[in-house]
């Protein structure tokens, strides 16, 4: 088992070198990827590539693609290095840095498997990313049949890069804020095995949100749409698998 840790970067100058000063200790590389950030990120992303250059490889995007397209930017290039696995962060802090070790040991014990954050929100949710995160999760019950992915929408995630590399290489995949839910349907129609942690979220060091309320809902109830229309084709091999 071959690990790294990516994280997709859009204007978190404030938060990233907390996050990646935490990240530090427990010994992974870390590809960060830079979609398109401001002057005043690109910078500091720079110089933190600079000054941790032992273990943290800085890819640039020209623009600004969406958090999908950033992630699968850093899956590509992962794929290319050789690694077996990754470890997906987002940038803003919310994320339990210290959960990493129970993901990648959970990710060693099931190999194949991808490893869902199932999120343990505390006071400083917004109550619509409450509601949000409920909502889609009823609509991946349906688009899955199952049970198997308890949160679709956490960004704290670790992937297995052989099913991610077969997926990614034959089917488009959300490039936005839909990528999270896409991405965990289509690799649980592929046949991996979900398997969900419970992980502490805080939102978040730097107080930036890029999601946008009203286009990123619509994007994603699209995704959703155009999910259930997928899984009404697979009923008979969904229904298969619970028995």
């Amino acid at each position: 088992m071959k690990t790294c840790i990516i994280i997709p970067v859009y204007n978190h100058e404030r938060a990233i070198p907390r996050v990646i000063s935490r990240i530090k200790g427990h010994g992974i590389p870390c590809l960060l990827v830079n979609d398109g950030s401001s002057a005043a990120c690109s910078e500091v992303l720079e110089s933190c590539a600079r000054q941790e250059s032992g273990w943290l490889t800085l890819l640039t995007r020209a623009k600004n693609g969406g958090k999908g397209a950033a992630v699968i930017d850093g899956f590509n290039a992962a794929i290319g290095l050789g690694y077996t696995h990754a470890l997906q962060i987002d940038a803003d802090g919310q994320h339990n840095i210290d959960d990493i070790p129970r993901f990648v040991e959970a990710g060693r014990l099931n190999p194949d498997a991808m490893i869902l954050g199932q999120p343990v929100f505390d006071e400083t949710v917004p109550i619509s990313r409450m509601y949000g995160h409920s909502i889609t999760n009823l609509c991946i019950v349906i688009n899955t049949l199952s049970l198997a992915i308890a949160d679709g929408m956490c960004g704290f995630r670790l992937y297995p890069l052989a099913a991610v590399d077969k997926l990614i290489s034959t089917t488009p995949i959300g490039q936005g804020m839909n990528y999270d839910v896409d991405i965990a349907v289509r690799l649980h129609w592929q046949g991996v095995e979900a398997i969900n942690l419970p992980t502490a979220v805080h939102y978040p060091y730097d107080g930036v949100s890029h999601f946008r309320l009203w286009h990123d809902n619509v994007m994603i109830a699209t995704t959703h749409a155009k999910l259930f229309l997928g899984m009404l084709i697979r009923i008979p091999q969904l229904l298969l698998r619970h028995w």
